[in-house]
């Protein structure tokens, strides 16, 4: 976890749908027979923050609880509800509730999981549980079926000796393959047997730190340059006595009470906490954001006089996280109310940047802040209508969003589980065992290497309102220089494009060049189970790439073309990623 000492809070502009999801929504009717030009001066360029692009993960759609989070039983400590809500312990069910003579299969309890637990033969998982009985045991531990006839990994703990809780760990190897599997606990034994805290993983995950390895690859895939997590509404809460609290969602996993999320309604362990977000930000290579309560919810707050323990709640959390190794929490690895939190925070980590979490571009903000938060929900027109939202917001105070104050973009909500959708759209779509990107995902991965590039002088000229475009130099790990041009057609015609380069030098040269479109035939088309890759990039090589090219652009398109430029006319300049100015 060293990484998670370095920098736990940094810069934040979330923006959500809108170009991101060019091929799923309907777009303003645009004339026929379109022309365009594009001006590109290479030799005018401005340095784009490392920070970019990066992702905003929350706690909703089961994204983590049932989704990244590879615990495959659902409310392992049978309270899901908590204490402040009605407790249950759904979705255990009894087997063989009411019966004479013990059946063959003996009787027990089972745990479907998620909406069924994908096992996969050859796979070895780890089953943890806590047992107590005045008798000896003698339990099965079985992975089945849905329906409990079909075995796929089975042992037995038997003990003489469980008067006190003990902990048990058994280790399963499947046989077979099912997706829509179930965790069985049974015995064929008199007596009377307690259960608690029950988990079974997968053994293999990411890096083997308990995430779910194909969605943490999709995400690894997309380079994020930062996480934000835990959520949103998901911090909050309704309520705020179900609001998310840090520090009971660290420390063993069996005494975390977890806890009612009542904004999307279902209970969360917390097996995934904040630890587990750190080390994800870790293994991600990701600068975390760490999103805190100020003392309120969607229902209730409490006033200036009532604040400070949320102050310190959210210093002992720094602590936590970069804090000296003896200190206390170290060694665990409303305008008042903001000015308290602002001033303590600044005063204990003054490195630390402060994120207001409100919209500071069309009035000056009250308060002090290092940036400010523009969130907003919207359709996909009227998101690329907002293009120029920001150039006439102050370039003095926070930064947000523009040319040479933007730090950070993330689209939300990153996941969702089909079996409980939240919110629509997403960027990636999963069950048990499938998982697919929607053209949200895809367009956060032509961009991913954006952040840390150079912004280049360019000008379109176009009689058309649906064309958008940009430039950039960016530099890959084998000191290779690219040109890239993305553009956005958000009409439904094509559109011929003559793009003109100036700056590169007499010298320079346009080779293995490249061009990516991400679009589809119908408007409407979108990814499946079924179909997974219905709408994806598809990349085709630039024959006789030059300075002056005449180009085509498909209606509904996100178009990349990457030019490599064999010439030394093109500087990268070396910035700090935090004092780089922005696209």
């Amino acid at each position: 976890m060293s990484n998670c000492k370095a920098s736990c809070s940094v810069l934040l502009v979330l923006f959500i749908v809108g170009l991101c999801s060019v091929c799923q929504y309907s777009a303003a009717q645009v004339d026929a027979n379109q022309t365009a030009n594009l001006i590109i001066n290479a030799s005018i360029s401005r340095p784009i923050p490392e920070t970019l692009f990066g992702i905003f993960f929350e706690e909703i759609n089961h994204a983590g609880a049932g989704g990244i989070w590879a615990e495959l039983v659902s409310n392992r400590g049978f309270e899901a509800g908590g204490q402040n809500t009605p407790s249950n312990i759904a979705p255990w069910s009894i087997i063989a509730r009411a019966v004479i003579f013990v059946p063959a299969g003996g009787v027990g309890i089972y745990n479907p999981g998620f909406w069924g637990m994908n096992i996969e033969q050859g796979k070895v998982y780890k089953v943890v549980l806590f047992v107590r009985s005045l008798g000896s045991i003698n339990v099965s531990v079985s992975l089945t079926s849905s329906d409990g006839s079909k075995m796929l990994a089975t042992a037995n703990i038997l003990d003489s000796d469980v008067s006190n809780w003990t902990k048990v760990e058994v280790l399963l190897e499947a046989t077979g393959t099912n997706p829509n599997s179930r965790l069985q606990l049974t015995t064929s034994r008199k007596g009377v047997i307690w259960f608690d805290q029950v988990s079974a993983m997968p053994v293999d995950t990411y890096k083997g730190h308990g995430f779910r390895n194909e969605l943490i690859e999709m995400l690894d895939d997309i380079k994020p340059q930062f996480i934000r997590f835990p959520g949103g509404c998901f911090i909050e809460g309704e309520w705020l006595r179900n609001a998310f609290r840090w520090k009971e969602s660290i420390g063993p996993w069996e005494e975390r009470p977890g806890h009612f999320g009542d904004v999307w309604m279902y209970w969360t362990d917390d097996g995934l906490g904040y630890f587990e977000f750190l080390q994800l930000a870790e293994d991600l290579g990701s600068r975390p954001i760490w999103v805190f309560n100020n003392g309120i919810s969607h229902q209730d707050q409490v006033d200036t006089t009532a604040v400070l323990p949320f102050v310190q709640e959210a210093l002992d959390g720094l602590e936590f996280a970069r804090g000296d190794s003896n200190s206390k929490w170290g060694s665990k690895n409303y305008r008042g109310n903001y000015l308290k939190f602002y001033n303590a925070i600044r005063s204990a980590y003054p490195d630390i940047k402060i994120i207001s979490n409100c919209d500071g571009s069309s009035r000056s903000l009250d308060h002090p802040a290092d940036y400010y938060d523009f969130h907003i929900y919207t359709s996909a027109s009227n998101l690329f209508s907002m293009t120029h939202q920001f150039d006439r917001t102050s370039r003095t105070g926070p930064k947000v969003c523009n040319s040479d104050i933007v730090e950070m973009a993330s689209y939300a909500p990153l996941f969702v589980n089909v079996n409980d959708r939240r919110w629509n759209p997403d960027a990636i779509v999963f069950n048990s065992s499938k998982h697919y990107g929607t053209p949200s995902y895809w367009v956060q991965k032509l961009f991913r290497e954006s952040s840390g590039a150079n912004l280049l002088d360019s000008k379109l000229q176009t009689n058309s309102s649906t064309l958008v475009a940009s430039a950039i130099t960016w530099q890959n790990s084998d000191g290779k220089t690219y040109l890239k041009i993305k553009i956005v057609n958000f009409g439904n015609s094509k559109v011929n494009l003559k793009v003109s380069i100036d700056g590169l030098g007499l010298s320079s040269q346009l080779s293995e060049s490249t061009k990516t479109v991400l679009t589809s035939s119908n408007l409407m088309d979108e990814n499946s189970f079924s179909n997974p890759k219905k709408v994806v990039p598809a990349q085709t090589l630039v024959e006789n790439a030059d300075k002056d090219m005449d180009l085509v652009l498909t209606p509904y398109s996100v178009t990349s073309f990457d030019l490599l430029t064999e010439s030394n006319s093109i500087r990268m300049p070396q910035t700090d990623s935090f004092s780089r100015s922005s696209i």
